[in-house]
């Protein structure tokens, strides 16, 4: 699904420009209402995927978390076969797969499995943190030292084992990782700082900005990914995108409502509460205290909500701040009668 941009100066690479459309993607975290299950999360993981991909999203990407009884999604790879089988044109990815917690070799045969199953559809999102607390994640692999150094060997080696050059071929001979295929997933790095985009930008991998964890110098951040930005087998030039949280609906008003739901889930997340989501009902009357009317304030910057004139002002707004041509919107309300009509509010606003 695409939106123009206007009176935006022509850059190299991705960057926007005023011929350039703007793509809208989905990311899914696969969350669990208040009272209700994870198989009902999962379901509706499908039912999205699939309207997404009538809709004409971009692309549709799945998280990964684990120990928490509030998102259910904790094998993106998983959800990633299903859901490529059941749609048709969309692209299906990780957003992302928590390195540190698995074996390099081990993941790259997860994606080339996936890729030779749905050639050119599959993307691989790749990200740092936990995904959880350290606990699990040291259960996850123990052999997981949550060092920047042993993050970065990982990342050099999942890239080989995917696009096999000659001197890697020479270092592991008898390594490689299956099924071989004539073609590779897309290969990003989740990043809501400088660090991981300057990875990304040395390994010619995209960058995936997480604005909804960390609202603060992200522009900064993909100007600095870009000017250090090297080219790769698979990727010759600058490729990025912005993930942030968007409740669209009819009116301001509902709107705001599902505003307020995402204030109380996100203080309830900060704090350790490992709950679903809330209703409306039960959380509109509830008052905060000082610190956490500023902490709400905060968190603000990492939403975008409104009415589908206002939601299209400030996505637009958004892209031309990073200077990108894709926005990636996730979407969590209690209802997901709510989050669904949150998508066709949008395809149905930027003209798909």
């Amino acid at each position: 699904m695409i939106v123009f941009l206007s009176q935006i100066t022509f850059y190299k690479g991705d960057i926007c420009r005023m011929d350039q459309p703007i793509k809208l993607s989905v990311l899914d975290q696969s969350p669990v209402r208040k009272g209700g299950s994870p198989y009902e999360a999962l379901q509706e993981s499908v039912a999205l995927a699939k309207r997404a991909d009538e809709l004409g999203y971009h692309r549709y990407w799945l998280s990964e978390h684990h120990n928490t009884g509030s998102l259910a999604g904790s094998s993106p790879e998983v959800l990633i076969a299903h859901l490529a089988g059941q749609t048709k044109n969309i692209r299906l990815g990780s957003g992302g797969i928590m390195l540190p917690n698995h074996s390099s070799l081990k993941v790259a045969e997860s994606f080339r499995t996936l890729e030779t199953l749905f050639p050119g559809r599959i993307d691989l999102g790749i990200g740092r943190a936990p995904g959880g607390d350290r606990i699990t994640s040291m259960i996850l692999n123990p052999s997981n030292s949550f060092s920047e150094e042993d993050f970065v060997q990982q990342l050099i080696d999942l890239q080989h084992y995917l696009d096999l050059p000659n001197e890697y071929e020479k270092q592991y001979p008898k390594v490689q990782a299956i099924p071989l295929a004539d073609t590779a997933p897309d290969l990003w790095i989740l990043s809501s700082s400088g660090q991981s985009g300057v990875f990304a930008a040395h390994l010619g991998m995209g960058l995936a900005f997480a604005h909804f964890i960390n609202p603060t110098g992200g522009p900064e951040a993909v100007a600095l990914y870009r000017s250090r930005f090297k080219p790769s087998e698979t990727l010759k030039e600058p490729q990025v995108s912005v993930g942030v949280f968007v409740l669209c609906a009819d009116t301001e008003e509902k709107a705001l409502e599902l505003q307020k739901v995402m204030d109380f889930q996100m203080l309830k997340i900060e704090r350790g509460i490992s709950e679903g989501t809330s209703s409306y009902e039960e959380i509109k009357d509830f008052h905060y205290n000082e610190a956490e009317e500023q902490r709400i304030a905060y968190n603000r910057q990492r939403m975008i909500y409104g009415n589908p004139e206002q939601v299209k002002t400030k996505l637009t707004a958004l892209a031309n701040r990073y200077q990108v041509n894709e926005i990636m919107a996730a979407t969590i309300t209690y209802d997901f009668k709510d989050r669904i009509h949150s998508y066709e509010l949008l395809a149905k606003e930027f003209g798909l």
